[in-house]
């Protein structure tokens, strides 16, 4: 192809791996991440309260989840599970519970340190005035913890939205999925692919800039607050 014929199919293209990162990369990176952030305060409550079982088993989930790659996770559930007979999700449910626990386990050690950062005389300050260990995490600690643990987090948020190019290879059909196809199709794969970078990047920025504005305005109320 000619530099003219490369550009043209540049600009042809970039709506149409844009679009399924519209229409797919985005809700899969935002269910995924909301459903990490319930595990991850779960699993961190639980392991804060040093519940006697559930703080081994939170353990040993966090353990095997941060042990093994999360290519090897989505490929045990889409493929390894309808193996021996278990057939209930589709590609795209598939990944949001594989993403979603496999985030969770890092955002959960996120959690407790955050949970620990904050001043254990703030819990017998709690349990003093008549609260129970659920209400001071919901209305004292939490509050405190999400404030230490939002870099972080949206960190995380933000290296979620690359890693959802792996569930490509589950069929999910997202921006790597539909660049794939394209190039397989004309052959050019440098351009393509660069392309995809550029547009992976528009996003990662984007989310650096609300991420810089939400530290502001967290940097702002715990001013004004002190």
């Amino acid at each position: 192809m000619s530099t003219s014929d490369i550009l043209a199919l540049l600009v042809d293209s970039f709506w149409k791996i844009l679009l399924p990162g519209l229409k797919m990369t985005i809700p899969l990176t935002i269910l995924s991440f909301a459903f990490a952030l319930v595990i991850a305060i779960i699993v961190a409550m639980i392991q804060y309260a040093k519940v006697p079982i559930l703080s081994q088993i939170a353990r040993f989930y966090i353990w095997v989840i941060r042990g093994t790659p999360l290519l090897v996770q989505l490929y045990v559930v889409f493929f390894g599970l309808p193996s021996i007979g278990i057939h209930i999700f589709t590609p795209f449910q598939a990944a949001v519970l594989v993403f979603s626990i496999n985030e969770g386990a890092y955002c959960a050690e996120t959690m407790r340190a955050a949970i620990e950062s904050v001043p254990h005389g703030q819990m017998e300050a709690g349990y003093c005035v008549g609260m129970n260990y659920i209400q001071i995490m919901r209305r004292i600690i939490l509050p405190q913890a999400f404030r230490t643990a939002f870099p972080p987090l949206f960190n995380s948020l933000i290296g979620m939205v690359k890693d959802t190019s792996l569930a490509s290879n589950i069929t999910v059909a997202e921006m790597f999925f539909a660049t794939q196809r394209i190039a397989g199709r004309t052959y050019q794969f440098m351009a393509l692919y660069l392309e995809l970078a550029f547009i992976y990047l528009m996003f990662s920025t984007i989310l650096t800039w609300i991420q810089r504005y939400g530290e502001k305005r967290l940097n702002e109320y715990g001013g004004n607050k002190g």
